[in-house]
């Protein structure tokens, strides 16, 4: 059973990309990296992920709870609601997390760590997704992306488990992880209270498969049906 939640956007949102840049350099000081995260396989792993519909300025948002031992889902919500903010590149956190707070509030078990389809650390101003909903929930969070934003890497090995730097100059900001032998690496990085091993190992657990981790795979399905279905 899936839970549906309405979203309204929160009173004092960011309206500008100034207010926005502001609020990120004030919470990115909250950020917890000191802390390595629950062990991979054990308890909740939740993947969140979001769709548009920027012409009838409708988002939707899922959750998925998956057993982090067997990848069986636990529970699943959607919340649907009203774009909060515009496309600004590197503030992508403002336009995501109204619907992701409000479907993990929704969901009837505890999330445990969450798995954002986008970026932690690996962010030009070191606060994407990941940290923004980590800072915010007190939850532990990593980003796994698709593409490696504006940083660079090294190609890392052909075999599943090999990674690279993903690098900003000399810092290192994430992970370019190999997830499957000879396919195109995903893009680790810490968000709050996880260590990065730690979250390219959870990554690696969640990728029995695919190339993308089940977390991500499940949400992606699932916020696109409830976004169809909102806009049928």
């Amino acid at each position: 059973m899936t839970t549906v939640t309405t979203v309204s956007v929160p009173a004092g949102w960011p309206a500008t990309e100034e207010q926005a840049r502001a609020v990120q350099d004030e919470l990115r000081e909250r950020v917890v990296l000191d802390e390595p995260g629950p062990p991979p396989g054990s308890g909740h792993v939740t993947g969140v992920d979001v769709a548009y519909d920027d012409e009838r300025d409708v988002v939707a948002a899922a959750a998925v709870v998956l057993d982090a031992a067997t990848l069986g889902v636990v529970a699943e919500a959607t919340a649907v609601g009203r774009v909060s903010f515009p496309y600004v590149p590197g503030l992508l956190a403002f336009r995501e997390l109204p619907a992701v707070l409000a479907v993990l509030d929704a969901l009837p078990v505890p999330p445990g760590l969450v798995v954002c389809d986008g970026y932690g650390l690996a962010h030009p101003r070191r606060f994407g997704l990941a940290a923004h909903l980590g800072v915010l929930t007190r939850l532990p969070t990593i980003g796994v992306a698709k593409n490696p934003f504006t940083f660079v890497h090294d190609e890392p090995g052909t075999a599943r488990g090999s990674s690279a730097p993903l690098l900003a100059g000399t810092e290192e900001v994430g992970r370019a992880l190999r997830t499957r032998d000879a396919v195109k690496p995903v893009f680790v990085s810490v968000g709050h209270r996880v260590g990065l091993d730690n979250a390219c190992a959870h990554t690696l657990a969640l990728t029995p498969a695919y190339r993308l981790p089940e977390t991500t795979r499940r949400a992606d399905a699932l916020c696109r049906r409830a976004l169809r279905e909102a806009t049928a």
